[in-house]
């Protein structure tokens, strides 16, 4: 399909096909790069997230599924009506459109997904990479998004104001260099670096980042984050003094995503 730009139904349509030298060529190339251990996705540059077409390149992430559970948590809460603003007479559902923070948002598949689940949301990508940051764009372009999403290159929240955002969510870097040895070794030599590892314990990222949003969270607002099943309790101790906060499971029971509420 990569090599002919064709969907799977020409394959099975044209079983008669036969490859020009030049598609050979690109056939032969494209399977020893794979031989080699690069990713499929950084070959043929695309990956699926959310239903949505992603462009990807040695730059970012490649998005995977267990993520996805972090936009179904956010939507889980958002339409839960549990997003609420302080009153003089007490809490009340803000009628202000919502207003979330991607941060770190690698290849835009959170930002974007999130556009697409709700077109009056107000949404914000934010990522340190320049050129991850140029990734995302060109996806929200693709997908005719990017009048809806304001990206911002910063270290995590820095530069935003208190009390700015209904949610914060992100996919941070969250293993640790101690655990470099469990990573799949495709993933250790071609992905990049910062965007895996936190520091020696892997909560490094996370421990900058919960203060932070903690600041620029409204009030009772939710801060949504992809863990691992080795951090999930020293989270959980970096949260106190927050509301329900809860891990949840992914497919296969592994702690996947914490969330907290102001």
């Amino acid at each position: 399909m990569f090599t002919l730009a064709c969907d799977r139904a020409y394959l099975y349509a044209h079983p008669e096909r036969d490859l020009s030298v030049e598609e050979l060529g690109r056939y032969n190339a494209a399977v020893a790069e794979r031989a080699s251990g690069v990713p499929t996705q950084y070959i043929t540059g695309h990956q699926e997230f959310w239903g949505l077409d992603l462009i990807v390149s040695p730059a970012v992430l490649i998005p995977r599924p267990e993520t996805e559970l972090v936009i179904e948590t956010v939507l889980e809460l958002a339409r839960g009506g549990r997003t609420l603003h302080s009153t003089s007479s007490g809490q009340a559902l803000s009628s202000d459109p919502l207003r979330i923070a991607d941060i770190g948002s690698g290849a835009g598949g959170i930002a974007l997904a999130l556009a697409k689940e709700w077109p009056q949301a107000e949404i914000h990508a934010v990522e340190i990479s320049a050129a991850a940051l140029e990734i995302a764009r060109a996806n929200a372009a693709r997908h005719r998004l990017e009048s809806r999403i304001h990206f911002h290159q910063a270290d995590l929240l820095a530069g935003f104001e208190a009390d700015s955002f209904d949610f914060i969510v992100s996919n941070p870097p969250y293993v640790g260099e101690s655990e470099e040895d469990q990573v799949q070794l495709e993933v250790r030599k071609f992905e990049p670096r910062s965007a895996i590892f936190a520091g020696p314990e892997g909560t490094e990222v996370i421990a900058r980042l919960i203060p932070q949003a903690r600041a620029a969270l409204r009030p009772s607002g939710w801060l949504v984050l992809e863990i691992s099943g080795s951090i999930a309790e020293d989270v959980k101790r970096l949260l106190r003094g927050w509301h329900d906060v809860l891990i949840r499971p992914d497919l296969q029971s592994i702690p996947r995503v914490a969330q907290a509420r102001k």
